[in-house]
């Protein structure tokens, strides 16, 4: 089964694919710009908007992860919601009709935890819940989830739909990235007495999940949150790390109402929000269907995380 992962350089792209060529799939992967040496997948370079490329990558594909898209915004003319609009939907939508006309079965598409909001209150999110995007990036993933489902349902291209939480591992980009350098460091680090309790999932356990979903008769047509099952506090999360590292954390309790201002008052809201609040996710759904179980288990993972990261350090 020959399977294109968009964004295949990337830190999920990346272990996707190797998942994948372990598996027996034949792999391509189409990238920006720089071509990773991987062996066993088969490099497209070029952009999303390029339907002739595109076309040229799809001949005899039969399914598309397509994981490629705008995550984060540096600031340039015309930013905001446009800018990540023009990336997360409106080259999805193209690379989506690209794949209709060439005849693609399948298009996994991973979109984010951010569609169904940033934060609960006191119920999970399930699939079932409705969708509150807030933060542009998520705004953008929503749109592009209503225009593949407008374009690819009923058609001969089956759609899978999955939104993960925060995908953690020794490689992870953006706010994962800096929490374990703030462990590593040793500094005193505000989360004591942090009782909040999240979903996240590790990227060995997000790659098999997606790699269930390229070919299971179930998954067709079904959008599928998924998380390794285990919440966890931002505290635990840290001593966790800690623990692989071979350290002892020093973490302070620090009044909510003072973390709360002192984050508005440097405009890290969401930051805030990701750190000290709650965002819980029911992921039964992909199990019952699929037949979907975690290879890893959530603090384990992190500790070998932290383990991993200060080898290499």
């Amino acid at each position: 089964m020959r399977v294109l992962v968009t964004g295949a350089n990337g830190f999920i792209g990346t272990a996707l694919c190797k998942h994948l060529i372990a598996r027996d799939f034949s792999v391509h992967g189409l990238v920006r710009a720089h071509v990773p040496d991987e062996v066993g997948v088969v490099y497209h370079s070029g952009s999303l908007e390029d339907s002739e490329l595109l076309s040229e990558c799809l001949v005899d594909v039969d399914c598309i992860v397509h994981l490629a898209g705008r995550a984060h915004l540096i600031r340039e003319k015309g930013g905001g919601v446009a800018a990540f609009r023009a990336v997360n939907c409106d080259a999805t939508l193209n690379l989506a009709r690209i794949a209709q006309e060439a005849g693609v079965s399948r298009f996994v598409f991973i979109s984010s935890i951010g569609v169904n909001g940033a934060q609960t209150d006191t119920k999970a999110f399930d699939e079932s819940s409705e969708p509150e995007p807030h933060a542009d990036y998520a705004v953008s993933k929503f749109e592009a989830e209503q225009g593949l489902r407008s374009l690819l349902i009923g058609s001969g291209t089956e759609l899978v739909i999955i939104r993960p939480p925060l995908v953690y591992g020794l490689n992870a980009p953006g706010n994962f990235a800096r929490l374990l350098k703030l462990v590593a460091s040793g500094l005193p680090l505000p989360f004591g007495g942090v009782t909040n309790s999240r979903s996240i999932i590790s990227i060995e356990n997000l790659v098999s999940f997606i790699a269930l979903c390229i070919d299971h008769p179930a998954a067709a047509g079904q959008l599928f949150l998924v998380a390794d099952g285990k919440d966890i506090s931002t505290s635990e999360m840290v001593v966790a790390l800690a623990h692989g590292m071979g350290k002892k954390p020093l973490m302070l309790p620090v009044p909510d109402a003072l973390l709360k201002f002192g984050a508005q008052l440097l405009g890290k809201e969401s930051l805030y929000t990701q750190l000290y609040r709650s965002l819980q996710v029911e992921p039964s759904k992909g199990r019952k269907l699929l037949g979907w179980e975690p290879k890893e288990a959530t603090l384990e993972s992190l500790e070998k995380v932290g383990r991993l990261y200060a080898a290499q350090r």
